[in-house]
Formats: C-alpha cells, structure tokens, sequence
C-alpha cells in the first residue's frame, strides 16, 4: 500500500465505506487494522479527523492517541505526542511512543529488537512532531545513510521568549557537555564553564509572527537545523537570549507556566532512492487550538519557507572525516549497535 501525504500532513488514500470498520476511521480519525497482510490503515485526515486530531493534540499522551502521516510496506510516519517518551528501558514507564505503535500495531513489532520497533531518529521527550520508525532492517539500514550523510532535510516550530529583533539569523555556537554538578543532564555552548568536548553546530533561525503568549511577548520561529547535537535546538535558542517557552530546563527551572514545551518537528524529508518521504506535521501553535497565542504580525508565510529550504542545497559545516568501515555482516554485532545508537543520539537535536 501506498499513501500521498498531502500539505498539513493530510493522507489521501481509497477508502472502502461498505467497510465498517474503515468508514468508522473515516468519522472518528482513529487508526484500525485494515486486512490480513497486515498493513495498518491510516487516519484519513479529512475536515473530520483533522479537526479531531487537533483536539487530541491538546490532550496529553495516551495508547491510543497516535496520529499517523505517512504508512507504506517499509516505514511509518506518526505525529509524536509532547511529554511521550519515544522508549524506555524503566519498567514504570508504560506510556512510549513504542508501546503506543505496540498497542495499536502489534502485528508490525519486530520481537528481533529491543523495542519491537526501528526509530529512524530521535525526538526529546517534551518536543512533538514528524518521528520515522523503519518496519525492517532494510528499510532502517536505508534511511540511517541518509541520515548518517546529512540528506535528511528537517524543519521545526517554535515560540520563543522575548521579539527577535533581527529576521533571519544564522546560530553557530559549538555545544558540548554540560559537566557542571547538578547540570549534568544539560547542554551547554563552548566557553561556558564546564564544557566538555564542544563540536560546531549551525542552526537557522527564521521569524514567521510576533505576537504575545499569555501577554508576555513570543516570537513564532522556524528552525532549520544543519548539524544534530543533542537539544541543539534548545541550546541555541536560550543562547541569543530568547529561550523557547515551557523549556523548563533550559529556563533555568523557571519557565514552567505553559501546558508543554513549544517545540514541534514540523517537516521532515528523507531521500530515500525508492521512497522518498516528505511529511509536515500540523502545526500545533495556532490560536483555534491554544487562545493563550494571539499573534500579531506575520512576516514570513511558511509555506513559502519550506518551498526554499527544498530547492536551495543544503550548507553543512565540515566535519572530521569518519573511517571507512567495511561491508556490515548480516547480523548486527555489539559493536556496530553501539555505533547506531551514538548515531541515534547525535540526531537528538531537540
């Protein structure tokens, strides 16, 4: 099976009304098991299940509140609930992205991983958005050299404290390990003390509105990240002074008013040779869904944004070149799951 994602993350795909389980996805947006090759339906995300996947993005995490993007034979696309994490290894911790998927999608769980499930790359625990999970060793072999060659074309929503003064910026403060006692879970930029290891990172930064959050001045960005470190985003942010609002870490334990963390994987592109995928996630950050944002002023319309970050190449900043490693063997070794997983984390860049 194959799904067009449409602009806004809407999927287009045949539905069978006579069907009545998928004509009650169609009414509800729920996801449901569609025949016995055990392809998953998807919601269809009509003027209906748009508007209710909308209202349970306000609500917080549950099994069965998982938005699908995108969903073929090889990969699938879902909108990450905020405060989810996408795994855990603790045994309190029931409710993960991967148990989500597990619940809904049993069938698809690989009892060869740790999981169940291949995540194709990383997102914090506080932020939402655009998360790709291969169904298949291939399938995850394929998109971790696209991820591991720096293809992958990311884009994220984000209100940030204070009015960003100047239009577009590009952000280029090396970040490292924070070793400082009681901070040791953060990030920090190079020169602040305690900084372990910095590495360069480039993030660009572009204003969309102005406008005020709570009465308190937000600007609503967008985030392009060039490299992926660990909460670059975040760190970068809070390094020119305007820190993303509910960031309760990097506000130093301060900011802890609003509902979540205002941080969302808007767009993701993966060129994959046989399947490409090219996915947005509804914005979250809209009046009609949180009353407390009331923009003022828009300055850049996004969809024109994301039409230019698609058609300009992509600047990377130099790196030290990586050692050639020869052809894998058909079963992982220890060492070579170690090296996904700093891979994995080196793509946490929320």
């Amino acid at each position: 099976m194959r799904v067009r994602t449409l602009p806004g993350g809407k999927i287009n795909r045949r539905l069978d009304v006579n069907n009545p389980q998928q004509h009650a996805a169609q009414q509800q947006g729920s996801i449901t098991i569609q025949d016995k090759q055990h392809v998953p339906a998807v919601p269809l995300m009509n003027n209906t299940g748009l508007a209710l996947h909308e209202k349970r993005s306000m609500e917080p995490a549950s099994l069965e509140n998982l938005c699908v993007l995108y969903h073929s034979a090889d990969y699938i696309v879902v909108n990450k609930h905020w405060d989810i994490r996408i795994d855990s290894k603790m045994w309190y911790e029931k409710q993960t992205v991967q148990s989500q998927l597990k619940h809904l999608f049993p069938e698809l769980a690989d009892p060869g991983t740790y999981y169940g499930f291949r995540f194709c790359h990383q997102l914090d625990f506080s932020t939402s958005g655009a998360l790709c999970v291969a169904l298949n060793k291939a399938a995850a072999g394929h998109a971790y050299r696209c991820f591991k060659d720096r293809l992958v074309t990311k884009a994220y929503l984000a209100l940030v404290r204070g009015t960003v003064a100047e239009e577009k910026m590009t952000l280029e403060f090396a970040i490292g390990k924070n070793t400082t006692e009681g901070q040791t879970h953060m990030m920090c930029t190079e020169g602040t003390d305690g900084c372990e290891n910095p590495k360069p990172c480039q993030t660009e930064l572009t204003v969309l509105e102005y406008g005020e959050y709570d009465g308190d001045p937000v600007t609503k960005v967008l985030l392009q990240p060039l490299t992926g470190r660990t909460h670059q985003l975040r760190v970068h942010c809070s390094a020119v002074g305007h820190p993303i609002v509910g960031d309760y870490t990097y506000s130093l334990r301060t900011d802890s008013a609003p509902y979540r963390m205002m941080l969302h994987a808007y767009f993701l592109h993966i060129p994959l040779e046989n399947e490409p995928i090219h996915v947005t996630a509804p914005d979250p950050f809209v009046p009609t869904l949180d009353s407390k944002w009331a923009p003022r002023r828009c300055v850049n319309v996004l969809e024109d944004l994301l039409k230019n970050i698609l058609t300009k190449p992509q600047t990377e900043i130099q790196e030290e070149p990586e050692p050639v490693h020869r052809r894998s063997s058909p079963v992982e070794s220890e060492e070579q799951q170690a090296q996904c997983q700093q891979w994995l984390c080196e793509w946490n860049l929320d």
